[in-house]
């Protein structure tokens, strides 16, 4: 075929078509490169001025330099034991002065670094026999094949370094993105032009070119700029159609009936609503009234009332003849919502038993490891619509559970279920239900925007009247081990008043089971406490691999009073409310994180008397470790920890733990530091698919919407 007949190099191309398989081979299995698309977007992670380089006649030892410098000498030299290790001798000078540098080890430099090269070198600054010296420093020759030339590194004075693995240096990368660079169509750009412009920012086509190949540190900065942007435009463009789309959706109304069940369980509350709570009620009320689905987040201070808030929703849907589902992460969180709503709602919540009030529904519990006959009968009941309340966890999405009429699924702890988890309720409803997704953990902005970005958020920052403060100690045992005992006694004191405490461990078996050995497992310190300093108090352990029947005996003796401590693993993180627990212990609280740990002593001071949670570590007190555990004790502000979480995690760390995709699609966006450009993003988002929704005139951000949602990136989000 003839060059004129060649096809056209576009983003989805494939680069072992462009660069060869010699090339392409190492970038995807190194590197993970393996369209045209791919190589573009892997983006210097900084670039080198060649006018603020250092000059040799001013280094110093112990000084990280890099200097640009041409080989006088260079030379292989043998040593130790018969000669068998070699090390390379080179001379290197910038015409200011002379450095030596040493590499151990690697013979085939002698090849690389002939007299007369130019080129990059960096390290730390030693002196070996009154001379300074680089030892192994990192090398990079200025000019390639070609040598010096108008478009030469030299010329441009910039050079890219760029993320680079054992098997593909930086300068390979910067050869392979110059070659497709030259052949490539650009010309489509998933920005609109009007969104460039108002923004002044650069077309795609330049923005490439600058961002790999500047010639002053404006280009690179102002591409970047471009391409931050774009990743955020394209994130929020997918959520603003999937917002979009619910809005098409149909789903039955559930406007509720005055003096229905829902006004009575109101009227009988032995408290008033905060006005954070009326607020969210009110906007939940009106989204279940209309005939397209609501898809809303209720994050909430933890003790701020969103259980409440969601019971409300749920009668609001059972008085309009419907059913509610609550999804639940554990069998623990579960049971406690059971219990609790059940006992919320007395008589209204037996219908048809003793006890029963007129106009009643039922509460049902549906769990993985029930008897037989109990699940028998929650499965009859949610069939038949008796149930006007089903709580469950992963059992309620099996599919032999049918329920007459879901209008609501209320999703707790929603990070914590899949997709296709939820699609297998929401996917057998007769009409689309409406979903309330609850977080107990507050969100950054940013991260809400990113992460659950396709849903309306509802907030709730004031705690219910009443609510008892929770004073936090860091105990470091390290420097003050007379403290642990402190904290064993406080734990007596209080058992003493007729109290009750947690002690929280970070794992539960020996050292043999792959856990950190130098934590302390569930194991060892029940039998520890148990033996030594809580032996005259009743002691018992709740964790995640005892059976259903096991974790629910343990939690209701606990709640009725008839245990003094409870020995736990963080499956008491979320949801369990025992108002008379007053104290917590965090054992290795280093190994929490800050939200965790926030979580954490939200179980104490749920009651009349205040709550004391002492976080008991043995981390250095310069370590960041010890910084996170002096955070929590300062503040009792969820949403104050949740930005300081943020800013001390890595970025992928903030979204999650299986966010690999979200992380390879977000390069240069930072979902903790870049709020206001990713508000703007999804404003100008919301207007452009508003007016388009289906992207029909805008093939270019339809395309790359599509490539979005096709990769890892697209499966993490809809797990969020």
């Amino acid at each position: 075929m003839s060059p004129a007949m060649s096809p056209a190099v576009t983003p989805a191309t494939r680069l072992r078509s462009v660069v060869g398989d010699k090339t392409a081979k190492p970038l995807a299995a190194s590197l993970g490169l393996e369209l045209v698309d791919d190589l573009l977007r892997h983006y210097p992670r900084r670039y080198l001025s060649l006018g603020e380089l250092s000059d040799l006649s001013g280094l110093r030892v112990g000084q990280y330099a890099t200097v640009m410098a041409e080989v006088v000498s260079a030379q292989n030299r043998s040593f130790g034991p018969g000669g068998r290790r070699t090390r390379t001798e080179v001379v290197v000078t910038d015409g200011t002065a002379t450095l030596s540098l040493t590499f151990f080890q690697q013979v085939w430099r002698l090849r690389q670094l002939t007299p007369g090269t130019v080129g990059l070198f960096a390290g730390e600054v030693g002196e070996f026999r009154n001379r300074l010296q680089l030892t192994n420093p990192m090398f990079e020759p200025i000019e390639g094949e070609d040598g010096p030339g108008e478009d030469s590194r030299m010329a441009r004075g910039i050079i890219p370094i760029y993320p680079a693995s054992g098997k593909v240096s930086s300068v390979a990368l910067e050869r392979a993105v110059a070659q497709v660079l030259a052949v490539t169509d650009l010309e489509e750009d998933p920005l609109p032009q009007a969104v460039r412009e108002a923004r002044g920012l650069p077309g795609s086509v330049e923005a490439f070119e600058h961002v790999h190949r500047p010639r002053s540190a404006e280009q690179w900065q102002r591409a970047r700029d471009r391409f931050r942007f774009e990743e955020a435009f394209v994130l929020q463009t997918v959520f603003a159609q999937r917002r979009h789309a619910v809005r098409q959706d149909d789903a039955a109304a559930r406007p509720g009936t005055s003096d229905g069940i829902r006004d009575r369980f109101v009227e009988r509350l032995p408290f008033r609503l905060t006005d954070g709570q009326q607020h969210v009620v009110d906007e939940i009320t009106a989204d279940l009234a209309r005939t397209h689905p609501m898809h809303r987040l209720l994050q909430g201070e933890v003790g701020s009332g969103k259980t409440i808030v969601a019971l409300i929703a749920m009668l609001q849907v059972v008085d309009s003849g419907g059913q509610a589902a609550l999804l639940a992460p554990t069998e623990v969180l579960a049971a406690q919502h059971h219990r609790a709503i059940t006992a919320m709602l007395g008589g209204l919540a037996h219908a048809g038993m003793l006890g029963g009030e007129e106009g009643a529904t039922r509460v049902r519990l549906l769990t993985g490891s029930m008897s037989a006959a109990g699940r028998r009968e929650a499965l009859l009941d949610a069939a038949s619509g008796a149930a006007g309340i089903v709580i469950g966890t992963h059992a309620l999405i099996q599919d032999h559970v049918q329920l007459a009429d879901l209008g609501l699924l209320v999703v707790d702890e929603q990070h914590r279920f899949g997709v296709e988890q939820r699609a297998a309720l929401t996917d057998r409803a007769t009409s689309r239900p409406h979903v309330l997704v609850m977080t107990a953990t507050p969100i950054p902005r940013t991260v809400a925007m990113t992460v659950f970005g396709d849903l309306e958020t509802s907030t709730l920052r004031e705690l219910p009247a009443g609510r008892q403060p929770i004073q936090t100690n860091v105990v470091p045992v390290a420097e003050r081990p007379a403290w642990l005992e402190r904290a064993w006694e406080r734990v007596r004191e209080e058992v003493a008043k007729g109290r009750q405490a947690y002690v929280v461990v970070s794992r539960i078996g020996t050292a043999e089971d792959g856990s950190p050995a130098e934590t302390r497992s569930l194991v060892d310190v029940h039998a520890e406490l148990s033996a030594g300093p809580l032996r005259e108090l009743r002691v018992e352990v709740l964790h995640g691999r005892l059976s259903s029947e096991e974790k629910d005996a343990t939690m209701s003796a606990f709640a009725r009073g008839e245990v003094d401590v409870l020995v736990a693993t963080t499956v008491v993180e979320v949801g369990v409310d025992v108002p008379n627990a007053t104290v917590m212990v965090v054992l290795d609280a280093d190994r929490f994180g800050i939200s965790q740990l926030h979580q954490l002593r939200g179980r104490v001071g749920r009651g009349r008397e205040p709550g004391l949670c002492l976080l008991v570590t043995t981390a250095d007190a310069e370590s960041l470790a010890a910084e996170r555990l002096r955070a929590v004790a300062g503040t009792t502000d969820g949403f104050e920890l949740s930005r300081l979480d943020a800013e001390l995690r890595r970025e992928g760390d903030v979204l999650g733990a299986s966010q690999s995709g979200l992380r390879s699609g977000l390069r240069l966006l930072s979902v903790v530091k870049d709020e206001k450009v990713i508000a703007d993003a999804k404003t100008v988002a919301d207007e452009v698919v508003e007016s388009d929704p289906t992207l029909t005139g805008l093939p270019a951000l339809a395309d790359a919407v599509r490539r979005l949602e096709q990769t890892q990136q697209a499966d993490y989000l809809e797990r969020t």
